[in-house]
């Protein structure tokens, strides 16, 4: 009987590798359908902003199909994707893509959630010639690696919070700031991180606390501790969702005074729904904001575009959603500027692509991440009722509202 088994696993994993291996020769432009590839998180620590990107991905595919689709070589295409779980783990997404390519024939792939999973996968689709544009890993790693086929349509993680940093030293009266930080040990923390030291050192400013975040993401009670015994200037937090929600909690537990808290993520972690006034001031990096003037034709602006998503999906879309949709309007231009499907005629049309969106402007450089769209930071602000809003408020000079600064000791609240 145990012969019997392995001669029948022999058997569908020699059939497995003939049918993935002629699978590659179809197409994914079959009939009027452009199939894209997306291995996203739908399980695991970031299976709540995958789901954003998902919802994201699927916005722009509903609203390019609706208004013409994609025209190419006098056709018109509309966009259709194939997803996967990759359970937020990057050995999973790197054999997924390698399923999407192998198995499944797709030849343009969109990106997952992450940094660390889009560096299991940029390997995969470069080493195929797969075009990939992607909307959320933004490590700086990532476009020092020489890949041709990776395009990103979101400013690089080192960019995050430096504009925390200058704007305390601004409004220091242009002298150096005490700079406490905790931060995830992932790819993408480890660059914000590093755009950090480099504000620090730009600024004459001393990082005086410099701490990780346990793996789960769930105490960071000891860093909050050395806050209170050393009272720096400004508290940098970065571990995705849970480590914004994680942060918010114990400041608010612990009575943690600081003058400034500037985080990541916080925006998709939707502070003041899950604490209320307790998320009051906090500072937030943002790729993207509602309130911005950016345009296109397909979502028109940001408030429109915010509209829209909530009617669609219920909620009102966090930076990663709006980023995802961006990367669909960046294929569509891609594929009608190159008036073509071959997979090298569409990386060349993506790397000379600049165009605005209600995202923002999006210009490549030779690495691949987008050098036209600067980083903003929204606060937390609530009303007398506890109603909160989250309001652009850095850069000083492109700020809606003003930022309030310091923020009140909890005795004062």
């Amino acid at each position: 009987m145990n012969r019997i088994i392995k001669f029948a696993l022999v058997l569908l994993s020699t059939l497995g590798l003939i049918l993935g291996t002629a699978s590659t020769s179809f197409s994914k432009v079959e009939g009027d359908k452009i199939i894209l590839g997306a291995a996203v998180s739908l399980t695991g620590k970031y299976s709540s902003n995958g789901v954003h990107t998902q919802n994201g991905y699927n916005m722009a595919v509903d609203r390019i199909n609706s208004m013409g689709g994609v025209k190419v070589g006098g056709k018109t295409y509309k966009f259709d994707i194939i997803y996967y779980d990759d359970e937020s783990n990057p050995k999973r997404a790197a054999q997924l893509a390698e399923r999407l390519i192998n198995q499944d024939g797709v030849e343009f792939m969109l990106g997952p959630y992450s940094s660390g999973l889009t560096k299991a996968m940029a390997p995969v689709t470069e080493k195929y010639g797969v075009p990939m544009v992607e909307a959320n890993g933004a490590s700086r790693s990532l476009f020092t690696k020489g890949y041709k086929y990776l395009f990103a349509v979101l400013a690089p993680a080192n960019l995050y919070l430096d504009v925390a940093i200058r704007t305390a030293v601004e409004l220091n009266g242009g002298k150096g700031v005490k700079i406490a930080q905790a931060f995830e040990q992932d790819a993408f923390s480890q660059d914000v991180r590093l755009g950090i030291l480099d504000a620090a050192k730009e600024t004459g400013s001393e990082i005086i606390i410099d701490d990780k975040l346990p793996k789960e993401l769930n105490d960071m009670a000891a860093t909050l501790a050395k806050v209170k015994a050393t009272k720096p200037d400004v508290l940098v937090v970065s571990g995705h969702t849970k480590g914004a929600l994680t942060a918010i909690r114990q400041i608010a537990e612990m009575k943690v005074d600081v003058p400034m808290l500037a985080m990541t993520h916080c925006d998709a972690a939707k502070l003041s729904k899950q604490h209320g006034k307790n998320a009051q001031y906090a500072l937030c990096a943002s790729q993207w904001h509602k309130t911005l003037t950016y345009k296109d034709k397909w979502f028109k602006d940001g408030m429109t575009y915010d509209k829209d998503f909530t009617k669609m999906f219920g909620y009102a879309p966090p930076y990663q959603a709006a980023e995802s949709s961006a990367a669909l309007l960046v294929f569509k231009d891609a594929f009608e500027r190159a008036n073509s499907f071959d997979q090298k005629k569409v990386r060349d049309a993506l790397a000379a692509t600049d165009m605005q969106t209600f995202y923002g402007n999006i210009k490549f450089a030779p690495g691949g991440q987008n050098v036209s769209k600067p980083m903003v930071l929204f606060q937390v602000i609530c009303d007398s009722s506890g109603k909160c809003e989250n309001k652009v408020v850095a850069p000083l000079k492109w700020a809606s509202a003003k930022l309030i600064h310091p923020i009140p000791k909890w005795s004062e609240r």
